[in-house]
Formats: structure tokens, sequence, C-alpha cells
């Protein structure tokens, strides 16, 4: 290791600097540095060497063994190729404390990526040679990042070595990614960052050109009138629409991946023109960030990798809602809150998909924590060129009194006194080969509480692993958490969340906001269901006091038919029958009371609650069915103080 200068962490951040024995006689200490945005600095740097210490925790150290020496032993049972990626985070934790264990632990976790390399110069997502090669873009980010950032902690023939690997990387890149929409967006707008940034630390003008060239091609593919980001759909044709003339749009993957790969890239090329488009993105984006930081991906067509705080595989929102935050200080609250969910959902240094895991007995997946951990790296290693980070601004959603709706989605958000939330009829369809179905059918796929939280979320009408190797199998009974029009008939399931021809109109007005949807109950090959009701309406009314459901129709009901309304609720909160046609729910916060036309009951479950892995939470199973005399159900969600 080359005479080096360690950082230490102002008495800020309360954490001291600690050197093992070979890093003192290499090292001194600068002076103690004052840093903006004490709190979310001490926020990022404590959440960050939490995940590090984790990973240490479970990393494989037997250099005997090179296909297992700094590999993680996943609580999954999962060996994951991606883990090279941790090298980054790893090293940006060297530096700031100095201890050895960080830097053993990245040299150790990338070195055996050689296990997962490919002669065209790629890393494979997987063990299996044969599997995924386009992740290697963001291997390649981290491992520039280590390199620009903290190549002097290694040696010169190790660091010469890890440039040499970087540039055979860029070269599969180069080649593999070189027109927008030749692959989900994600990798297009990540490939234009990795080429400007590797281009310059290669000097390779032809990665630099390349990247120019991508990113003019990329501004076309965002949408009208909202500048979200399109082209995360499994079609060659990456603008094909659906037959609503809707692109393919996933808030998780625009929201943790290509918008911050594109805001690094706009600001340091200085492209005026995307930076521009960029602001207007974020803005839109950012309606969609919950008041405690949630990421609302519910209708989103690739969400079924979808956790509450974000995305299974993708890096986070910090970097370019926190570099952005200048532009527009929300930005910077909704940054804020997101790490601050990102730490809630933290146990034993590793990050857990989703609120209820723990209390639902589900392991962690260590890809989470990884992937995650690097955008913590950046905001520390370009801190001097951050804005001031703080909540002092509110979020859109927390204070939204209203609708807003998003044309390009056939998607609107909703708020009114302490309520916000979201109707979906979006139809974009990620996936023909496996059909993985959002949130859609005029569904109410998100609702929220300003006392008590989250309430109502979605997760996929079936629970598929659409990439088996990145998401975790369903535990017990895979049960939707959308909130629905259901019945079966020759044990065949109907429901709106399969209509996708189901439209909704609203109307606001000063003490209420109303939804009215007309939907079909169909099976998952879109049929409707016959010699029974199908067509239904579905209104929905949220004023300050409550929200309230109304499922009507007029048709003759002649099999069991049901309004089923999942309640987010972790194990441990009190649930009372109170009658017939009331149920309450005791949060820390207040008392969800739910009451019904009709009788209501709550499906018997083994754990006294059902879980999905997307988002990742516990739901208490509410049931409320039409009677053959009834046309409809009126169902009433009310929150009341203690």
């Amino acid at each position: 290791m080359k005479r080096r200068d360690f950082i230490q962490l102002s008495t800020i951040t309360g954490v001291g600097l600690s050197l093992s024995a070979t890093s003192l006689l290499s090292s001194c200490i600068n002076e103690v540095k004052e840093f903006h945005s004490p709190e979310y600095r001490k926020l990022v740097f404590d959440l960050l060497k939490e995940w590090c210490d984790g990973m240490i925790k479970i990393q494989i150290i037997n250099p005997s063994d090179p296909t297992l020496h700094g590999q993680f032993k996943c609580p999954t049972g999962w060996m994951h190729g991606r883990v090279i990626d941790a090298v980054y985070p790893f090293f940006c934790m060297a530096k700031i404390t100095g201890e050895q264990k960080y830097l053993d632990a990245g040299i150790a976790v990338f070195e055996w990526g050689k296990n997962v390399t490919k002669p065209n110069g790629a890393w494979t997502n997987d063990v299996d040679p044969k599997s995924w090669e386009g992740t290697t873009v963001f291997a390649a980010i981290a491992l520039a990042d280590t390199l620009k950032f903290h190549g002097d902690l290694i040696d010169e023939t190790r660091k010469e070595r890890w440039y040499k690997r970087l540039g055979q990387a860029m070269e599969f890149v180069y080649h593999r990614f070189h027109v927008v929409g030749n692959s989900n967006i994600n990798y297009s707008a990540t490939t234009i960052y990795a080429l400007h940034l590797i281009g310059n630390m290669l000097n390779n003008i032809k990665y630099l050109k390349r990247s120019k060239d991508m990113a003019n091609q990329i501004k076309s593919h965002f949408s009208e009138p909202n500048a979200l980001l399109f082209g995360e759909i499994q079609n060659k044709n990456k603008k094909a629409l659906s037959p609503k003339g809707l692109p393919g749009i996933d808030l998780g993957y625009n929201i943790e991946e290509s918008l911050n790969n594109l805001v690094m890239y706009a600001l340091e090329a200085k492209d005026e023109e995307l930076l521009q488009l960029l602001k207007k993105s974020l803005n839109s984006h950012l309606q969609f960030i919950l008041p405690d930081g949630g990421v609302d991906n519910s209708f989103g067509n690739r969400m079924f990798k979808w956790t509450y705080w974000g995305g299974r595989t993708s890096d986070g929102m910090q970097p370019a809602f926190t570099f952005m935050a200048g532009h527009n200080p929300a930005l910077g609250t909704a940054t804020f809150r997101n790490t601050e969910l990102l730490q809630q959902c933290t146990k034993d240094g590793l990050l857990y998909g989703g609120l209820h895991y723990v209390s639902h007995g589900v392991e962690a997946s260590v890809h989470h924590t990884f992937t995650h951990a690097k955008p913590l790296a950046a905001i520390l290693d370009h801190w001097d060129d951050l804005p001031k980070i703080d909540t002092s601004t509110p979020l859109p959603r927390a204070v939204a009194n209203g609708e807003t709706y998003f044309k390009e989605l056939d998607v609107s958000l909703f708020g009114k006194g302490d309520w916000c939330g979201t109707v979906s009829a979006y139809d974009s369809i990620y996936s023909t080969r496996k059909d993985v179905r959002q949130a859609t059918g005029a569904s109410l796929c998100t609702l929220y509480h300003m006392k008590v939280g989250l309430l109502c979320t979605t997760s996929l009408a079936i629970y598929k692993l659409l990439e088996a190797h990145n998401q975790q199998e369903q535990p017990g009974e895979d049960f939707a958490l959308t909130p629905r029009i259901e019945t079966f008939k020759n044990e065949v399931w109907y429901t709106n969340l399969f209509d996708l021809e189901a439209t909704f109109t609203s109307k606001d007005e000063t003490d209420s906001l109303e939804y009215k949807a007309k939907v079909q109950l169909k099976n998952e090959a879109f049929e409707a269901v016959s010699e029974t009701a199908s067509n239904f309406n579905l209104d929905y009314t949220a004023t300050s006091e409550k929200l309230e459901i109304l499922a009507t129709t007029n048709e003759a009901i002649k099999t069991p038919t049901a309004f089923v309304l999942p309640i987010v609720s972790p194990t441990g909160e009190k649930v009372t029958q109170v009658s017939e046609h009331e149920i309450t729910i005791e949060k820390p916060d207040g008392v969800v009371k739910i009451t019904s036309s009709s009788v209501i009951k709550i499906k018997d479950t083994p754990k006294g609650r059902l879980f999905n892995m997307v988002p990742g939470v516990e739901a208490i199973p509410i049931i409320a069915e039409f009677k053959n005399v009834s046309s409809q159900v009126k169902i009433a969600i009310e929150v009341l103080a203690f």
C-alpha cells in the first residue's frame, strides 16, 4: 500500500478513526473536516458502515478455494454473481475509516469475480456461464469508481491489472449496448454514464463519442406530458405501445438506476438540454414518493422486483435525488426519507426486501445490500459537490389536496386530508412470455394515511419468478394484496385485476374526491366470466374523514363474489372483529376501523397474516361478500385516535 492520508470522519458523525497496525504505519490523519447537512451525512455513513459490516460477517474467507473466497454466504442460499459490485462500498469505507478489514473485503470480493469472467470481457450475472452478461455495465462503474476515488489504497501491480480488467469490461459494454433501446432502457441509461466515466479515465475517445450519441438518442424516450422515462419492456421495439397507447414505464428502475446515471452524465458532460429534461422528469417521479420515503411502484410494469423502498436489484434513488436537490429541495426530502426507510428495513447489517420480512420470518437477500450500498458510497465520495440536504420541504404526496393524473400511465394520484393513494388502469405488460401483472383494472393500488402509514398496497396478481435468480420464492400462500372484486367459477379465478380494458373518471371537489370506474371480472387469459355478474361499477370516495369503496353491478350474481380488502398490518398489531360489519386494527398511532354494508370476515391464515414478496409486507385479508339479494358492497376505512 502506498503512503496515504486517510480522511477522518468529522466529529459530526460521531465516528472516530480506527486504523489497523498495517494502515497506521502507512497513514497519517488529516485535520477534522466540517460538513454541510450533517444529519444526512451521518445517516448515509452510519447505514453504509452497517451494511459493510453486515456483508463482512457473511463473507467467505477461504483462500485455498478461489471458487468461494470473497463470495457472500447469502441467507437465501443463493450464490450471487454480482457480488463484485461491493468492491466500491468496501473501498469507500476503507478510505473513510482507515480500517484494513474493509480493504481486505473489497479486494477479496472483486477478485472472486474471476469466477464469473467471460472471454469477451463480461461478467455474468450468475455463476452459470450462460447467464445474463448485461450487468457487466454496473460492475464496470463500481470498479471505475473504486479506482477513481480509492485506487491509491492498492499497490501499482494490482491497480494496473484492475485497470486492464476495466478496459476489457468496457469493450464488451461498448459493443453490447450501442443503440438506445436494444435492451431495457435502464441499460441504455447506465451505458451512457459508464462510457463517459470510463472513457475519461482511460482517455478513450470512441467511448466518449458513443456516450454523447446515445445521450442524444435517449432524449426521445421521455414521455409526454410528464417526461417519465420509458422503455422497460420485453419487446424489441422499446417504443412499442399498449392497446391503450401507453409506453412501458417502471418507476422503480427509473428512480433507482436510469435517472441516477443520466443525472451523473448530464452534470459531468454539461449536457444542458438533457439536464432540463431530467429536472422535469425528476419532478414527475417525485410525485410517487410516499410520505415515509416509500416508492409507489404499484403500477410499474417491472414491479415483480418491487420492494416498498425501491427495487431488489437496482441501486437506489440517492444519487439523482441528492444531486438535483438544489433544483428542487423536495428531492432532498425524498432521498432523506428513503434512506431512513432503508435503515428501518435493515437488521444485522443486511437490507431486508420489505417492511415486514423480519416479522414474517423471511430471510434477507444480500443482493439488496451490496447494490444499495453503492449509491451511498457515491454520495460520500461526491460530498463536496452536493447541495444542502434536509427535510424542511414537504413531499408532494404529504401535502396533496386533489388529483394528479398521469395520462401516459392511466394512473391517478390523490390526496384529501390525511389520505393519499393511487388508482391504476395501466395496461402495459412487461413480458408476454410470462405475463407478470402489475396493478391495473382501476384498482386502488395504494392507500396511505399520514397518521398510521401504509394501509393498502398492491402485489403481482399471481406471483411469478420472471427472474428466478433475482427474486425469492413466495413463502406460504400466494395471495394478491391488491384490493379487488373477485369470483371463482370451476376453480378459475376471475377478478378486475385481469381487466386491461378498465376505465375510470374522477371528480375533484373541495370536500371530496370521487373516482368512478367500469371494470370486468376476467381470468388470467383475459376472458370475462360468464353466467354470473361480470360487469361492475367500482367507486372510490376520499374525504378528510374516510375512504369509501362502493362496488355495484346490475347483473345477477350466481357464483360467490366478494370484495377483497387486504389491510397492511405487521404481526403483533391487535385485530378485533367488533361485529359482523366492523373490524378494528390497533396501530401505534391510531385505530383503523373498517365497516361494511355486508358481512365481513377475516380469511383464516396460519400466522394471522398473509405475506407477499411484492412489496414485502404482511396484510390482514378482509373479505366482504356480495349477497344474492344485494348487488352492492360498501366499505368504509377510517382512522380514529386512541
